[in-house]
């Protein structure tokens, strides 16, 4: 198949690459950066080298192919950009997206959504995913899609290693010992590709997650990988952590819906809509990424 994979070589679109073009389909991966040309080509694919904010470049490269593959993003740099309307800019994305398929002609689609998806209430800046879920809903009915849903990504942990550093603590605004899910982008590159080559029909929503543990397990795991044994995860009010994170100078509407996310943890509101569809597990549990989460703290 001809296959049109966005998200340049990140996190999941490089693993998906690989297995594609080992699957032997004939992928084109866009890319805004032209630079990354030699390493997209490295892996067998072809570069299309454009951006996701241009529907016209988006409408040309996805013309002919078979299945495309659609995620939005916007850096975790933007994250600190006072000017931005995280929410705007995603769902211009999204219509780009949309426009772009139905110019093209794609009759298949995989989107990368994300937990949370299934409302835009309560969920913080997840709300996007709803928004981004629901312009794609109005596509005509002979496009299929399957909305991919994955759970918190594992390397979001990374950001732990400040506190544990400074405060020798994993510290955020929820916690505990209810379990939770979190997934390896190893594991979604791997749904997806398989999703790929399954039959589309209409719309389908395919939640992914790779091992489910409690706050206090996450710490208890890292902690060990780390020669912290006794490592606490230690809860906060909403309102310090939003502090915290506007003093670090966040943009404030950002900061405000990362934390009303975290928020939506507390109790299992998050998750009401995934422990009602819950899939199979992955391969890579929380042990096996505590050991790349070790090297990185390590290095830092």
């Amino acid at each position: 198949m001809k296959i049109i994979v966005t998200g340049s070589l990140g996190h999941i679109s490089k693993p998906l690459t690989a297995e594609l073009v080992q699957k032997g389909h004939e992928v084109t991966v866009i890319s805004s950066k032209a630079e990354r040309q030699k390493e997209i080509e490295a892996l067998g694919a072809t570069a299309a080298i454009g951006t996701m904010r241009d529907a016209d470049f988006l409408s040309t490269t996805f013309k002919g192919a078979d299945v495309v593959y659609a995620m939005e993003t916007h850096g975790a740099n933007s994250f600190f950009d006072p000017n931005l309307d995280l929410m705007a800019a995603i769902s211009k994305i999204g219509h780009n997206y949309k426009q772009a398929i139905q110019q093209s002609g794609v009759k298949r689609v995989v989107h990368l959504s994300s937990i949370g998806a299934h409302t835009d209430k309560g969920n913080g800046i997840l709300a996007f995913h709803y928004n981004v879920e629901n312009i794609l809903r109005q596509l005509p009915d002979d496009v299929s899609i399957k909305f991919m849903r994955p759970v918190g990504f594992y390397y979001n942990m990374f950001a732990f290693i400040q506190t544990i550093k400074t405060q020798g603590a994993i510290v955020s605004n929820y916690g505990g010992d209810d379990k939770e899910p979190w997934v390896s982008p190893l594991d979604i590159a791997a749904v997806i590709a398989e999703e790929m080559e399954k039959p589309f029909d209409g719309r389908m929503i395919h939640y992914i997650a790779s091992d489910e543990v409690s706050p206090n397990e996450v710490a208890g795991i890292l902690g060990e990988a780390i020669g912290k044994p006794d490592l606490k995860w230690i809860a906060i009010p909403d309102e310090q952590m939003l502090n915290g994170m506007t003093a670090a100078g966040m943009n404030p509407n950002i900061a405000k819906g990362l934390v009303e996310m975290n928020a939506s943890r507390r109790g299992g509101v998050l998750y009401e809509d995934y422990n009602r569809n819950r899939p199979v597990l992955g391969k890579v549990k929380m042990t096996e990424f505590a050991k790349e989460f070790a090297e990185l703290f390590k290095q830092s």
